[in-house]
């Protein structure tokens, strides 16, 4: 029926009520968004987002997907009053609640990278670099080892070896181990997910898909 209110709507407005709790001038330092014309701005990779009372807007004024309106609204929510310190890096099955999206995880966002940029590194190289990533300062044995500022304060690391005469290409994420203090489990795995769909769409042969 026309103007009937999805699951998504209820559920996007369900967190609106919550954020609307919040005093976002005070939230801003502590999770290293700038609070300016009375709304938050937070990047979320490549792009930033506005949070405000009236809801939450990309660059066009239109209401994000699903999953970007979900990893906001739970970054707000769930921020520790104390920051928490640390360089240590963690996979995925590391997280604490993690165990049930293991599989979701490995096959939708490590092996989907690894299918979709196996015999392509250059690509990918292309396509971590529109999304602003930078060499970590990690040592690793990897072809490629890309980092990204995924949100404020939570940066992920890429890690991926191209196909060859008898591996396939693999891909790993890390994630900051301080992680799981910002986000739930659900979240992080949403976070892989957006960064795969990012990296795919700004592959040059599929950029706009």
């Amino acid at each position: 029926m026309p103007g009937e209110k999805t699951v998504f709507d209820e559920s996007y407005e369900n967190y609106l009520s919550q954020l609307r709790k919040l005093s976002f001038v005070s939230i801003a330092p502590k999770i290293g968004a700038v609070f300016a014309d009375d709304r938050l701005h937070i990047p979320l990779f490549d792009r930033t987002f506005e949070v405000s009372a009236a809801g939450i807007a990309g660059s066009d004024g239109r209401r994000p997907s699903y999953d970007v309106c979900v990893i906001l609204s739970r970054y707000l929510l769930l921020y520790p009053e104390v920051p928490v310190p640390g360089q240590a890096w963690m996979s995925f099955k590391d997280f604490k609640d993690s165990r049930p999206l293991h599989t979701y995880f490995a096959n939708e966002v490590e092996r989907a990278v690894a299918a979709h940029f196996s015999g392509r590194i250059d690509d990918l190289k292309i396509a971590c670099a529109a999304l602003g990533g930078y060499a970590p300062d990690l040592q690793v044995a990897y072809d490629l080892a890309m980092q990204f500022d995924a949100l404020p304060l939570l940066p992920t690391v890429l890690l991926f070896n191209d196909a060859d005469d008898e591996f396939p290409a693999r891909c790993s994420l890390l994630f900051a181990a301080r992680t799981e203090a910002y986000l739930d489990a659900e979240c992080i795995a949403m976070l892989g997910s957006l960064l795969f769909r990012r990296l795919k769409r700004s592959t040059p042969r599929t950029k706009g898909v």
